[in-house]
């Protein structure tokens, strides 16, 4: 029953914002705007509605099968992405979530936990092809974290040291540029 239950809520969550596109500019002066843009920024939403909100306290497993939380990682920034095989914007972040990870190091906890349902199963493959160089495979198949949020998939969300929001980003971003590191940079 449990299992079923997620997966009506992820379903749901799926219907609801996962790949979708984003909407063109909306004016013609915008267009030359967006084609003058130092780097790309797809299709993601800054949020700081939840800013000072503590990190949720839903267990997920880490890439060991050992169960932490956010606050787990207590004591530097946390970039917890919440992500599935499945979810073509999510994949398409994930490269420069990889990329964001190596050049932070140990600064900058970057966290890409799936919600898939079938974890490992669909999880390990995927990492497997994909050969991520600093991202690990955490797995949340209860989607205990994206449900708890009611959060769309791909979203993003900073904590800073002490386990507090900054902000979250609701769909997908580029994390290599100069924009996102201003963003990070707020963590402290």
């Amino acid at each position: 029953m449990r299992s079923a239950i997620g997966f009506l809520l992820l379903g749901a969550l799926a219907i609801g914002g996962c790949d979708r596109q984003s909407q063109g500019p909306q004016q013609a002066n915008e267009t030359s705007a967006a084609a003058n843009a130092a780097e790309p920024q797809y299709g993601g939403a800054l949020d700081r509605t939840h800013k000072g909100e503590a990190a949720p306290t839903a267990a997920f497993l880490d890439p060991t099968g050992r169960k932490v939380s956010i606050a787990s990682f207590k004591g530097k920034p946390v970039l917890l992405n919440l992500w599935a095989t499945w979810c073509i914007p999510c994949i398409k972040e994930m490269p420069t979530l990889d990329a964001l990870a190596g050049t932070r190091g140990d600064a900058l906890q970057v966290l890409t936990v799936s919600q898939d349902l079938k974890g490992k199963e669909s999880v390990d493959p995927f990492f497997a092809k994909a050969g991520y160089k600093h991202l690990k495979p955490y797995l949340d198949t209860d989607a205990a974290l994206s449900t708890g949020m009611a959060a769309n998939l791909p979203t993003t969300i900073l904590y800073d040291s002490a386990g507090k929001e900054v902000w979250r980003m609701s769909g997908d971003y580029d994390w290599s540029g100069e924009k996102a590191a201003a963003l990070i940079a707020e963590a402290k």
